[in-house]
């Protein structure tokens, strides 16, 4: 199970870093060097694993900051304009 939480992990960490490059906004409201933790609606059991990992890697007075998701849109492919060329 942990895998999957881990690989779920890494996902949101890859969307909310390109949120963040989008909406510049939305960052300034997060302290410098806070431990962000990312917690998805409806998902108690990744928001619990979530909070685990957050609380062992955090450096004593750092400050925590929960980042609320309520899901993410389906994926799709951001190709532009592929061909296929046949040998």
């Amino acid at each position: 199970m942990i895998d999957i939480l881990e690989k779920k992990h890494s996902i949101l960490v890859m969307e909310f870093d390109r949120y963040i490059v989008e909406h510049p906004k939305f960052a300034e409201k997060i302290p410098q060097n806070a431990q962000i933790v990312l917690q998805v609606e409806g998902d108690e059991e990744y928001n619990q694993w979530s909070r685990q990992i957050a609380e062992e890697q955090r450096e004593p007075g750092q400050p925590i900051v929960y980042i609320r998701i309520k899901g993410l849109k389906p994926a799709k492919s951001r190709l532009l304009k592929p061909e296929v060329a046949v040998a």
